[in-house]
């Protein structure tokens, strides 16, 4: 199959002009201005001649077992088969926004390495996942409810073991409390030991996992620094009775280790103010823009199935807000595509528009380096050499 357009995004902020992408089977075999492929006759080609291809994007937090309700705990209250029907229709929700690849943070009972298995397999349209299976927490702490309360290193250790036997590509921490978890710590508030967090490290890169932290809390983000972590979610930098206060010694070491922190930020970021008042807002988004100047490698997460924020378009509305604190759109666009590959994992299969890697596209209308609105106009999706058509039922496979 060959795909033509207008543009083709083949490195950061660089464009083939009138170019082209061949894929055979799942993968991508050539790219290059259309008139190297002259000879080409398939009889799936698709041409886009006013449109811009570029790599599928990563929505590296979400929980797919949440519904993006005003309560989204009360939907665990579904059995599996329920849940796991419903993350079905989330999937394919995702992939029709332009999302081919996609962390799930924690579910409960493996069902997201269950639909991970089903994409994989082509039995539902969907997504790649790369699944922490269920998060690690303290008894009681943040997300309690998802059945990864632990005490001790031994237990933690056990945990692990288990998510990683089950077949996790990541090891979910919450090192802090979290506003999900209504009757759990506060968000500034540490839960492990360092002793704790450093077991649980080891035992995830001992078998070459990498581990994301969940830390609001100044305290708790310094200690998974020191523990070693891969990437740090939300990164809020809170201190005791919920103020903020950024520790630049912290933020050194973050550069220095090359950890990766996504901030997690909802779609509806501009309505940010009327929940937490315009100073802390404020104080909230010059943060992530301070960690940005500093060098900080940021990517993009929704946190998809939390409170009202749901799967459909979600990453395209987040993007807006890293234009919004002076981001230019390449580094914007690399954020929701090749640095969170590498972040996640995946550099070398997914990320970029090159031989070799998955064909994993996405077609938008319009230039998405001169407006990110481009991303609102996606013309296709094509996930591992399916192309997917938004709003059809199922995809097709070429």
């Amino acid at each position: 199959m060959l795909i033509t357009a207008g543009r083709v995004l083949t490195g950061s902020g660089t464009y083939v002009e009138d170019g082209a992408v061949l894929i055979e089977g799942d993968s991508i075999t050539a790219v290059g201005p259309r008139t190297q492929f002259a000879d080409h006759n398939g009889a799936h080609d698709l041409a886009f001649p006013d449109a811009t291809v570029v790599p599928g994007l990563i929505d590296s937090h979400v929980h797919l077992v949440f519904d993006g309700s005003a309560d989204p705990v009360a939907a665990l209250e579904s059995s599996d088969e329920e849940l796991l029907h419903d993350m079905r229709q989330r999937a394919q929700q995702l992939l029709s926004s332009g999302v081919t690849t996609v962390r799930d943070l924690g579910d409960r009972n493996g069902l997201a390495l269950r639909l991970r298995e089903e994409i994989s397999r082509g039995v539902a349209p969907g997504p790649r996942i790369v699944a922490a299976g269920t998060p690690l927490t303290t008894p009681g702490g943040h997300c309690y409810f998802l059945g990864g309360e632990v005490s001790g290193e031994a237990a933690v250790r056990d945990l692990v073991r288990r998510n990683l036997a089950a077949g996790a590509g990541v090891i979910k921490v919450m090192a802090t409390g979290g506003g999900l978890t209504k009757d759990g710590p506060r968000s500034w508030q540490s839960q492990f030991s360092a002793e704790e967090l450093q077991a649980l490290v080891d035992e995830a890169h001992q078998a070459g996992v990498p581990v994301a932290a969940h830390a609001h809390g100044a305290d708790g983000i310094a200690a998974v620094v020191d523990a070693g972590v891969d990437t740090i979610e939300h990164c809020t930098w809170m201190t005791d009775g919920g103020g903020f206060g950024l520790r630049r010694d912290v933020l050194e070491k973050i550069v220095e280790r090359g950890i990766a922190v996504c901030p997690a930020v909802s779609p509806h970021w501009h309505m940010a103010a009327r929940f937490f008042g315009e100073e802390r807002t404020q104080i909230l988004f010059g943060q992530v823009r301070e960690m940005a100047e500093a060098g900080v490698q940021l990517i993009v997460g929704t946190d998809a199935g939390v409170q009202r924020t749901g799967f459909d378009g979600s990453l395209t509305g987040a993007l807006s807000f890293y234009a919004h604190l002076g981001m230019p759109t390449d580094r914007v666009i690399d954020m929701a595509t090749a640095h969170s590959a590498d972040a996640l994992g995946l550099g070398g299969s997914t990320g970029r528009i090159a031989p070799g890697l998955r064909a994993d596209l996405l077609v938008v209308g319009g230039d998405p380096l001169a407006d990110l609105g481009a991303f609102k106009e996606i013309r296709a999706v094509i996930a591992a050499g399916r192309v997917h058509e938004p709003g059809s039922p199922a995809e097709q496979k070429r």
